[in-house]
Formats: C-alpha cells, sequence, structure tokens
C-alpha cells in the first residue's frame, strides 16, 4: 500500500487485493517491457534512431520508441520507451530539455560582448531546423529559459542551455554567430536534462548490452532490473487520484471514473487538470482529465469525476466488478 498520510482520504476503509497486480519495483522483466522506459547515454555517431533500433532489437521487441531526436553528432539523455509507455511518448517528447555545449568563438570576442549577445539569445526566440533536422524546415518560436557560461579558455566558451523542447542547438548557433557578426562553431553538444530526469540516472549503450547478458546468458535479471523503469516513474509530479481495484477495472475498459471508486485525493485539484490515476499499490491506470474539482469530489456520493484520456494499464490486470 502507498503512504496517503499527505492526501486528502475519501475511504478509509479502502484496501487493494494481493491476488492482482504489484507494486511497480517488483515487476519482472517482462512486466517492464510491457511498460517501461530506460535512459541511454547516446554516443557520438549513430543517430537517435539507430539507437532506439539497436536497443529495441538488443531487448527483442518489436517496438520501442524514444522522445526526442539528437544529431548524430550530440551526445547524453535519449529515453527509450517500451510497450504501453510508448502512449507516453508525445509527453516525453515536450519535456523541456536542457544542454551543455562548447562554442568555438573568434579571437576578437570578448566577454562583454558575448554576453550582450548571449542575453539577446534568451527568452521566446524563432529558432529554425537547420537542414541536417529530420523534420520540416519551418519557422517556430522557442524559449531560452536559462543561457549561462561555465568556463571559457581563450576561444572555447562552455554554455548551458535550458529550453523548451524541439530547441535546435545548432540554429541558436548560427543566430550567435549572426549578433556576433563572426561564425561561431558548434564543437560539442550534450544533452544533460530531459524532463526531470538527468545524466547522472543514464546508462551506456554497453552497459545495456551487459545487462542483457546477465539476465539472457545468466539468468540474473538485477542489472537489467535496475535499467528498465516503470512507467510510473515518468509521470512524477503529476496531481494524484487514488482509486479502488474494480475502479481501476473499469477505467481499463473505457468507463469514466466514479465517485465511489475514488480512496484519496492530492490537495488542490481543479476541474480540468490532468491527473494520474493510481492504484493502492501506486500503479498507473491511466491519465485522466478531472470534471470537478477537490472540494465538489469531496462532497459527492455518485456521479463522475474524471474521464481518462491515455490508460496506462493491462486490461484485466484487476477482474471486472460489473
Amino acid at each position: 500500500m502507498v503512504d496517503l498520510d499527505d492526501c486528502i482520504m475519501l475511504d478509509e476503509t479502502a484496501t487493494s487485493s494481493p491476488k492482482h497486480g504489484c507494486v511497480p519495483t517488483d515487476r519482472d522483466i517482462a512486466g517492464r517491457l510491457a511498460a517501461g522506459w530506460l535512459l541511454v547515454d547516446k554516443p557520438p555517431g549513430p543517430t537517435s534512431h539507430q539507437v532506439s533500433a539497436w536497443a529495441r532489437d538488443l531487448l527483442g521487441l518489436s517496438k520501442l520508441g524514444h522522445g526526442g531526436t539528437l544529431d548524430p553528432f550530440a551526445t547524453g539523455v535519449l529515453a527509450l520507451m517500451s510497450g504501453r509507455t510508448m502512449r507516453l511518448t508525445d509527453r516525453v517528447l515536450k519535456s523541456g530539455k536542457t544542454y551543455v555545449v562548447v562554442v568555438r568563438l573568434s579571437p576578437d570576442v570578448d566577454d562583454a560582448t558575448l554576453a550582450a549577445a548571449l542575453t539577446e539569445l534568451k527568452g521566446e526566440i524563432l529558432n529554425v531546423p537547420p537542414k541536417q533536422s529530420a523534420v520540416k524546415i519551418r519557422v517556430r518560436t522557442r524559449t531560452l529559459h536559462e543561457v549561462d557560461v561555465h568556463e571559457r579558455e581563450q576561444r572555447h566558451v562552455v554554455i548551458s542551455i535550458s529550453c523548451d523542447a524541439g530547441t535546435y542547438i545548432r540554429t541558436w548557433a548560427r543566430d550567435l554567430g549572426l549578433l556576433l557578426g563572426t561564425p561561431v562553431g558548434l564543437i560539442e553538444l550534450r544533452r544533460t536534462h530531459s524532463g526531470h530526469f538527468s545524466e547522472d540516472s543514464t546508462v551506456t549503450m554497453q552497459q545495456l548490452a551487459d545487462a542483457v547478458w546477465l539476465w539472457q546468458v545468466k539468468e540474473d535479471p538485477t542489472a537489467l532490473e535496475r535499467v528498465l523503469r516503470p512507467v510510473e516513474e515518468l509521470l512524477v509530479g503529476m496531481p494524484r487520484v487514488f482509486v479502488k481495484d474494480g475502479a481501476a477495472a473499469a477505467v481499463c475498459h473505457g468507463a469514466p471514473l466514479l465517485r465511489p471508486g475514488v480512496v484519496a485525493i492530492d490537495h488542490g485539484l481543479a476541474n480540468g487538470d490532468e491527473v494520474r490515476l493510481l492504484t493502492l499499490k501506486g500503479e498507473a491506470v491511466a491519465l485522466a482529465r478531472m470534471q470537478v474539482d477537490g472540494a465538489r469530489l469531496a462532497e459527492m456520493k455518485t456521479g463522475e469525476v474524471a474521464k481518462s484520456t491515455t490508460v496506462l494499464m493491462e486490461v484485466d490486470t484487476y477482474p471486472r466488478g460489473w
């Protein structure tokens, strides 16, 4: 059972059957592949699609999605999603990103001139995909939230950039050169964060291959269990609504969430909020849109409280109650 101490309790007596479902971290490899994900430290050279295809074949899957394309020469955080977790690909793609770049400047660009140009490239900017991009070239606006110089050694400067998803750093480097009146060379590009996940949580392609070998050849799943994360970890930070086993079954079959199926809710829920529906074991049932606010929900005895937008749990994980 999850800890509900910080929630508004609506049913103190509800429990979850030990015969069905399980705590997300207790899932075996098959369960994690059916609804899981991993963070790879993409090396320079291959495209994001090539890394995804390599991992897909290594894991014996028919499909494996990735969240956020990186240039072949770029390195860093690349999320790979399997099974039902692929239904969250758009959410991962839209999460903010942080990059560390190394640029080479003209010898006559001093610190003050560089700082002024970087200030111009902070906030909302026009960002056109470069010719090397895999997406259709069209003008778009993106927001650069933070642009900070970390180190400078003569012509080479290390800069971190926190920005909206879909920001093209090659374009940013080109625009920096236009502002400085001299070409700027993009020497290194590394994604250090995707959403709230950082490079500290990634594994190399070799580490993934080793973990799969231990699982397949030595029948030791320990390393791969550390690499494959449950889908629930992608949803951290979203408002929560905890539901009964029967309600989870109904939602998986397309029914709205009804008031009798709600056990507890987070404080401050508003009508229209996107929430995660969780069982009392902490399993993700679905993403849903609230039809009432939290105060109204607490007063209700019957009626619809939320409609699912993305079902994440396998149908019939919990038995039907109808």
